[in-house]
């Protein structure tokens, strides 16, 4: 039964107390040494309305390692400069690997699936940094804009462990640069990349830095990021493959473009509605947050908002 609601603080308290049980469940991302000391007890979410009203629940103020959740924005600014000739370097086909898998990339000559596999990611921000020549610098600026947030900023801890135990991705980064799909030096790539992952917000900070998706493309301040056929594309490039290899069972459960991190994190949007984030850093043997996913789950079957 669909609810209209005049604000979503009650249906958070209600997911709040419904997912109870779950939180806690999983395990922290442990291949990342700074991710593996993550509290799988803690839980936020929060949605923020298109004109920047924002609720939330639990630890939605908390800062946490974005990770994954960020290449939603390099894909969104890359889209942007670059438009259409983006896609003659990355697919945007769903990849049924691990997000870390070598495999396909030797059989599809170097072009990964989908802008969220890492290797994908690593095209993006490669792309992003020639034409801007800073792209973490330039996601930072985004996210701090969009969200209201100037403290955002990265964290040197994550990044330094990621750059230490980042020999797949450095891989991979080798791997497209010999069928000419790298423009930058590897070494400055990865630099980029694990600063970028290595983003921390909070649930409010990214429910509010999403918003631009469900207003089809315009930013906070009123003016446009992408065009309403381009934040299309990046909604549905989310919904397919925005939660490693169970997009499928996401969008059978949850039914929003939705983009998770191993940090515990997944923004989700309802177009032209509202945009939501939610964070628990216990995670399923695919990489998606037990509790997040849950909730989501929740919402979408409470409040009867989905793309569905």
């Amino acid at each position: 039964m669909r609810i209209m609601l005049l604000s979503f603080q009650p249906v958070l308290e209600r997911i709040a107390e419904e997912i109870g049980d779950l939180v806690g469940r999983g395990r922290p991302a442990d291949y990342i040494p700074a991710l593996a000391v993550g509290d799988p007890s803690r839980f936020g979410m929060a949605v923020a309305e298109l004109d920047g009203t924002v609720y939330g629940v639990g630890d939605w103020q908390q800062p946490f390692s974005t990770q994954s959740v960020t290449k939603v924005f390099t894909l969104a600014l890359a889209l942007a400069r670059e438009g259409e000739v983006l896609w003659e370097h990355v697919g945007r086909e769903p990849s049924g690997n691990p997000f870390n898998s070598l495999v396909q990339l030797e059989y599809e000559h170097g072009i990964p699936r989908n802008p969220f596999i890492n290797a994908g990611a690593l095209v993006v921000t490669d792309r992003l940094h020639s034409l801007t020549g800073d792209a973490s610098g330039s996601l930072l600026d985004l996210l701090r804009a969009e969200s209201g947030n100037m403290d955002l900023d990265f964290d040197r801890d994550v990044a330094a462990s990621e750059t230490a135990h980042g020999d797949r991705n450095a891989a991979l980064a080798h791997f497209m640069a010999s069928y000419e799909n790298i423009e930058n030096a590897v070494p400055v790539l990865l630099r980029e990349y694990f600063r970028q992952c290595s983003i921390e917000a909070s649930c409010a900070d990214l429910a509010l830095a999403t918003g631009f998706l469900a207003r089809h493309g315009i930013r906070a301040d009123g003016s446009r990021l992408l065009t309403r056929s381009q934040a299309k594309q990046v909604n549905a490039v989310m919904l397919t493959c925005g939660t490693y290899d169970a997009a499928g069972d996401f969008a059978y459960r949850v039914g929003l473009p939705g983009k998770s991190g191993v940090g515990g994190g997944i923004i989700a949007v309802v177009p032209g509605r509202c945009t939501l984030c939610v964070w628990s850093p216990g995670l399923d043997e695919r990489g998606n947050s037990v509790a997040g996913v849950a909730a989501l789950d929740r919402f979408t079957t409470i409040t009867g908002l989905s793309v569905f």
